[in-house]
Protein backbone atom coordinates (compact mmCIF):
# COMPACT_ATOMS: atom_id res chain seq x y z
CA UNK A 1 0.00 0.00 0.00
CA UNK A 2 1.04 3.44 -0.36
CA UNK A 3 0.04 6.39 1.06
CA UNK A 4 -0.29 9.81 -0.82
CA UNK A 5 2.41 12.93 -0.06
CA UNK A 6 -0.58 14.31 1.86
CA UNK A 7 -0.79 11.87 4.34
CA UNK A 8 3.55 11.87 4.21
CA UNK A 9 3.40 15.25 5.30
CA UNK A 10 0.90 15.02 7.33
CA UNK A 11 2.73 12.91 9.86
CA UNK A 12 6.20 14.39 9.08
CA UNK A 13 4.76 17.75 10.68
CA UNK A 14 2.85 16.28 13.50
CA UNK A 15 6.13 14.04 14.49
CA UNK A 16 8.30 16.87 13.90
CA UNK A 17 5.89 19.16 16.45
CA UNK A 18 5.39 16.21 18.80
CA UNK A 19 9.26 16.10 18.95
CA UNK A 20 9.58 19.82 19.20
CA UNK A 21 6.98 19.96 22.40
CA UNK A 22 6.19 23.20 23.99
CA UNK A 23 7.55 25.42 21.55
CA UNK A 24 6.61 27.18 18.73
CA UNK A 25 7.49 25.89 15.28
CA UNK A 26 6.67 28.02 11.81
CA UNK A 27 5.77 25.77 8.56
CA UNK A 28 9.12 27.65 7.29
CA UNK A 29 11.15 25.49 10.29
CA UNK A 30 9.27 22.21 9.31
CA UNK A 31 10.12 22.75 5.49
CA UNK A 32 13.65 23.40 5.92
CA UNK A 33 14.19 20.40 8.12
CA UNK A 34 12.42 17.92 5.56
CA UNK A 35 13.71 19.65 2.47
CA UNK A 36 10.01 20.03 1.89
CA UNK A 37 8.43 22.79 -0.34
CA UNK A 38 6.74 25.42 2.43
CA UNK A 39 3.45 25.44 -0.18
CA UNK A 40 2.95 21.49 -0.13
CA UNK A 41 3.06 22.42 3.70
CA UNK A 42 0.69 24.83 3.90
CA UNK A 43 -2.45 22.92 3.22
CA UNK A 44 -1.41 20.35 5.52
CA UNK A 45 -0.83 22.31 8.33
CA UNK A 46 -4.09 24.13 7.33
CA UNK A 47 -6.06 21.14 7.50
CA UNK A 48 -4.63 19.49 10.59
CA UNK A 49 -5.47 22.70 12.07
CA UNK A 50 -9.25 22.61 11.40
CA UNK A 51 -9.03 19.13 12.98
CA UNK A 52 -7.98 20.45 16.36
CA UNK A 53 -4.41 18.14 15.63
CA UNK A 54 -2.49 21.37 15.60
CA UNK A 55 -2.70 24.83 17.37
CA UNK A 56 -1.72 27.95 15.34
CA UNK A 57 -0.66 31.01 17.40
CA UNK A 58 -1.51 34.29 14.84
CA UNK A 59 1.45 37.16 15.05
CA UNK A 60 4.60 38.52 14.57
CA UNK A 61 5.87 35.54 17.06
CA UNK A 62 2.92 33.05 16.18
CA UNK A 63 3.44 29.17 14.93
CA UNK A 64 1.84 26.02 15.68
CA UNK A 65 2.50 23.42 18.41
CA UNK A 66 0.88 19.86 18.36
CA UNK A 67 -2.66 20.02 20.56
CA UNK A 68 -1.76 17.40 23.62
CA UNK A 69 -4.89 15.48 22.71
CA UNK A 70 -2.89 14.65 19.36
CA UNK A 71 -0.07 12.59 20.80
CA UNK A 72 -2.65 10.26 22.01
CA UNK A 73 -4.27 9.20 18.32
CA UNK A 74 -2.97 6.46 16.36
CA UNK A 75 -0.47 6.77 12.99
CA UNK A 76 -4.26 5.01 11.50
CA UNK A 77 -6.62 7.33 12.47
CA UNK A 78 -4.43 9.94 10.91
CA UNK A 79 -3.63 7.73 8.03
CA UNK A 80 -7.31 7.15 7.67
CA UNK A 81 -8.42 11.01 8.26
CA UNK A 82 -6.16 11.86 5.20
CA UNK A 83 -5.68 9.39 2.55
CA UNK A 84 -8.97 9.41 0.60
CA UNK A 85 -8.42 6.02 -0.88
CA UNK A 86 -8.02 2.86 0.60
CA UNK A 87 -9.10 0.14 -2.18
CA UNK A 88 -6.26 -0.88 -3.33
CA UNK A 89 -8.24 -2.50 -6.80
CA UNK A 90 -11.01 -0.89 -8.44
CA UNK A 91 -13.45 -3.62 -7.53
CA UNK A 92 -13.39 -2.95 -3.76
CA UNK A 93 -15.19 -0.09 -2.77
CA UNK A 94 -14.12 3.24 -2.34
CA UNK A 95 -14.67 5.48 0.15
CA UNK A 96 -17.75 6.34 -1.37
CA UNK A 97 -18.89 2.80 -1.26
CA UNK A 98 -18.40 2.71 -5.20
CA UNK A 99 -16.76 -0.14 -6.95
CA UNK A 100 -16.11 -0.93 -10.39
CA UNK A 101 -17.79 -4.56 -11.86
CA UNK A 102 -15.52 -6.79 -12.48
CA UNK A 103 -16.88 -10.38 -14.50
CA UNK A 104 -15.45 -12.32 -11.98
CA UNK A 105 -16.45 -11.25 -8.59
CA UNK A 106 -18.66 -13.58 -7.32
CA UNK A 107 -16.37 -16.30 -7.58
CA UNK A 108 -13.14 -14.00 -6.74
CA UNK A 109 -11.41 -15.39 -3.89
CA UNK A 110 -8.07 -12.36 -4.54
CA UNK A 111 -10.47 -9.54 -4.06
CA UNK A 112 -11.15 -10.67 0.11
CA UNK A 113 -7.39 -11.23 0.29
CA UNK A 114 -6.53 -7.81 -0.84
CA UNK A 115 -9.42 -6.32 1.73
CA UNK A 116 -7.87 -8.51 4.47
CA UNK A 117 -4.18 -7.10 3.75
CA UNK A 118 -5.93 -3.37 3.71
CA UNK A 119 -7.25 -4.12 7.62
CA UNK A 120 -3.99 -5.64 8.60
CA UNK A 121 -2.27 -2.47 7.41
CA UNK A 122 -4.65 -0.10 9.13
CA UNK A 123 -4.51 -2.61 12.14
CA UNK A 124 -1.54 -2.31 12.84
CA UNK A 125 -0.47 1.20 12.10
CA UNK A 126 -3.41 1.36 15.07
CA UNK A 127 -1.00 0.06 17.65
CA UNK A 128 1.93 2.90 17.45
CA UNK A 129 0.45 6.26 18.91
CA UNK A 130 1.68 9.66 17.63
CA UNK A 131 3.56 10.20 20.86
CA UNK A 132 5.32 6.58 20.61
CA UNK A 133 7.02 7.27 17.16
CA UNK A 134 8.03 10.88 18.26
CA UNK A 135 10.45 8.85 20.63
CA UNK A 136 13.11 9.04 21.57
CA UNK A 137 13.28 12.54 20.88
CA UNK A 138 17.02 13.35 21.43
CA UNK A 139 18.02 12.17 18.09
CA UNK A 140 14.80 12.98 16.20
CA UNK A 141 15.67 16.44 17.14
CA UNK A 142 19.22 16.39 16.31
CA UNK A 143 18.04 15.06 12.48
CA UNK A 144 15.17 17.50 12.22
CA UNK A 145 17.78 20.43 13.47
CA UNK A 146 15.88 20.80 16.64
CA UNK A 147 19.01 20.06 18.93
CA UNK A 148 19.46 23.52 19.58
CA UNK A 149 16.27 23.30 21.87
CA UNK A 150 16.95 23.74 25.28
CA UNK A 151 14.73 21.43 27.85
CA UNK A 152 12.73 22.86 30.50
CA UNK A 153 14.07 21.53 33.48
CA UNK A 154 12.30 22.22 36.64
CA UNK A 155 13.71 25.21 39.02
CA UNK A 156 13.63 22.56 41.96
CA UNK A 157 15.85 19.86 39.88
CA UNK A 158 17.83 22.65 38.81
CA UNK A 159 18.67 23.69 41.99
CA UNK A 160 19.82 20.41 43.43
CA UNK A 161 22.19 19.74 40.61
CA UNK A 162 25.70 20.35 41.06
CA UNK A 163 25.77 22.84 38.29
CA UNK A 164 23.18 24.87 40.33
CA UNK A 165 25.51 25.44 43.40
CA UNK A 166 26.89 28.97 43.68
Amino acid sequence: MRLTDYTDYSLRVLLYLAVRGAGLSTIQDISQAYGISKNHLMKVVQQLGERGWVETVRGRNGGLRIAEQTRLLTVGQVVRATESDFAVVSCLPDQHGVQRACVITSQCQLRGALQAASNAFLAELDRYTIGEVAQPHAPLAALLGLSSVIPIVPLAAAAGSPAAAP
